[in-house]
């Protein structure tokens, strides 16, 4: 008897967590997140330039427990000038853990990696900009490897660096063109249980996956909105199988791959109200009743920019959203089915 197995996924709405916040339980604009340990989740807010002080880390947990934020945007003499003082922020991209917790970002506008603790207080930067070996200009995605060692997209020098967690230079792969091994102006950044690394290629609307050395292995991706197609990919995930997820930036979606790049479904969002949300408005009621006034609410749902996806191991899936300041989670589902035959 021959047995057959096969699979396929899909994805369950679990719950959102977010509302648009400068401050406190909530999001303004988010650009990235991380799982940390027991259930915790780093949030990058990005914020906006007049607003500074909405430039932080929030540090909550998976059900949605505001535990506190960290690297508030810090003004200088100007009123709403963002400051580049030691452990501020200006234009946050990326966000990784290394293996003791501790926390690193990357700022495109100071062309620089800052590092905190776990709970928050900053430890040290470093990063200079340029083009030469170990300087930087406009770092992206961020991702420790199995080493230890950071992994960083060095968007506008078109390539990939490694680097000690100090800031020591180790090796680069990748200049700009669009052959393969080449970028333009990546973007995203992961890597899988293998070490492969998998690198979103904005511009050049395509996923490429890379050896531990940088060695080109494939690609998948072409300019479009069809099933497979892409419009400017910015974040990128594996999960424990293998199975590749991509935030679809400029098709307002998440699309999932197999891990040969064959494409398998998307969604285009099913957000809800979370429980910050909610919160907030039975703390107003008048803004219950401009909701249940307002057209078109149902839009909310939608993915609108979806900016970063991670995956952890209890096959929970995390879009970021910024321009809805909010993640929305799902839950993947792996239906196996079995059929035989004599």
């Amino acid at each position: 008897m021959t047995t057959t197995r096969f699979t396929g996924i899909t994805l369950q709405p679990s719950h959102t967590i977010g509302r648009a916040e400068f401050s406190g339980p909530g999001f303004r604009n988010p650009v990235a997140m991380v799982r940390g340990e027991d259930d915790t989740m780093y949030v990058v807010s990005r914020s906006y330039d007049y607003r500074p002080d909405g430039k932080r880390i929030t540090i909550c947990t998976l059900d949605e427990e505001y535990i506190g934020e960290f690297a508030r945007g810090v003004t200088t003499a100007g009123e709403g000038d963002p400051s580049d003082a030691d452990g501020s922020l200006i234009w946050p991209t990326a966000i990784a853990l290394d293996s003791e917790g501790n926390v690193f970002v990357a700022d495109e506008w100071l062309n620089r990696i800052s590092i905190y603790t776990g709970d928050g207080a900053y430890t040290s930067k470093w990063g200079t900009q340029g083009s030469g070996d170990g300087e930087i200009s406009s770092p992206s995605g961020l991702a420790f490897d199995q080493d230890d060692n950071l992994l960083l997209v060095d968007c506008d020098n078109h390539r990939i660096q490694k680097f000690t967690r100090d800031g020591q230079y180790i090796s680069q792969f990748g200049s700009k063109g669009d052959g393969d091994g080449e970028f333009n102006m990546p973007w995203g950044i992961t890597v899988d249980r293998n070490g492969d690394i998998f690198i979103a290629d904005w511009r050049n609307d395509r996923i490429q996956k890379f050896d531990r050395n940088g060695n080109f292995l494939m690609k998948f991706g072409t300019s479009g909105s069809g099933d497979g197609e892409l419009d400017r990919p910015t974040g990128v995930a594996v999960d424990k199988d293998g199975n590749i997820y991509v935030t679809d930036w400029g098709n307002d979606r998440l699309q999932v791959f197999t891990s040969e790049g064959e494409y398998v479904t998307q969604t285009t969002g099913d957000g809800s109200l979370s429980k910050w949300g909610k919160e907030k408005l039975d703390a107003n009621s008048e803004m219950w009743q401009e909701r249940d006034i307002a057209q078109g609410l149902e839009r909310e749902r939608l993915f609108w920019g979806p900016i970063a996806v991670t995956v952890d191991d209890d096959d929970n899936v995390f879009v970021v959203e910024s321009a809805r300041s909010r993640v929305q989670i799902f839950r993947r589902q792996v239906p196996v089915f079995f059929g035989g035959r004599l």
